[in-house]
């Protein structure tokens, strides 16, 4: 019975937070896409790991760790990006193998770790706590609050970057907001999806919701319907079957836009 499923504590956090993360990652994502920055969330993906570890090692709340690691190395990155003395694949590319390094190290000091590492890894219902809920709604109110106030600097840096900087507007800044509030999303779509695709989570409904060829605005709303859509049916869908709720969600995403794809190139 479908009924069933509203019985258990967590599964109903598990909704809540899913379908706070599902609303958010697409808002980050569409500017991800558009800039070209996919890879960001990947390589954030790996830092939070490290957070996570760091957070199990020393009995912290994982998710606190992965956030406050996440936008630190999320300010390095763009920096040394800035400096034009690493290349921009490059920055990412030291972030994500130093942080896999420490990670992997840090489980070799506490092998009991393991275990809860995994669900970390690829996304566990039975993760998300009450606490995890209120985290994930307080950050999710500011990632909203920030991105309406800096929406129409956002969307003109995203498709001329020279024009906007030769306008005035501190594009600096606003790349470095941007990319912290990357960093935040990853932190909050770790329980539910898994650090090792969260970045799919991101950019898998942008990208299907790019080939309706909509206006700006209602690229990111049809991006948000189906992440959310995703998200809620690949967690009932997890909870029935007793599959992975990170990878089910993922290959729901991965279903749809193959789908619309190919409508798309029959039409």
């Amino acid at each position: 019975m479908l009924s069933e499923i509203f019985q258990y504590g967590f599964m109903i956090r598990a909704l809540e937070a899913g379908a706070m993360v599902a609303l958010i990652a697409p808002l980050i994502g569409m500017f991800l896409v558009l800039r070209r920055y996919s890879l960001i969330a990947d390589a954030l993906a790996h830092v939070s790991l490290a957070g996570i570890a760091i957070g199990l090692f020393f009995g912290l709340n994982p998710i606190l760790t992965a956030l406050v690691t996440a936008v630190i190395a999320s300010l390095g990155m763009e920096r040394l990006r800035l400096s034009k003395k690493v290349y921009g694949e490059s920055a990412l590319a030291l972030f994500l193998f130093g942080s896999l390094a420490l990670s992997v190290v840090i489980l070799s000091l506490a092998r009991g770790l393991n275990a809860n590492l995994f669900n970390y890894l690829f996304g566990s219902i039975l993760t998300v706590t009450l606490n995890d809920i209120y985290i994930i709604a307080v950050l999710a109110v500011v990632v909203v609050l920030v991105l309406a106030f800096f929406y129409r600097a956002l969307v003109y840096i995203s498709f001329d970057e020279e024009a906007a900087k030769v306008s005035g507007l501190p594009v600096d800044l606003i790349n470095f907001i941007l990319i912290i509030l990357a960093a935040l999303t990853v932190a909050l779509a770790i329980p539910i999806v898994g650090v090792l695709l969260i970045a799919a989570l991101i950019v898998i409904p942008v990208i299907t919701a790019l080939q309706f060829r909509r206006s700006f605005f209602k690229t990111i709303v049809y991006a948000q319907m189906i992440s959310l859509f995703s998200v809620l049916a690949g967690i009932f869908t997890a909870f029935f079957l007793d599959l992975s709720t990170g990878g089910t969600i993922v290959l729901i995403m991965l279903a749809i836009f193959l789908v619309v794809f190919s409508a798309k190139q029959r039409s």
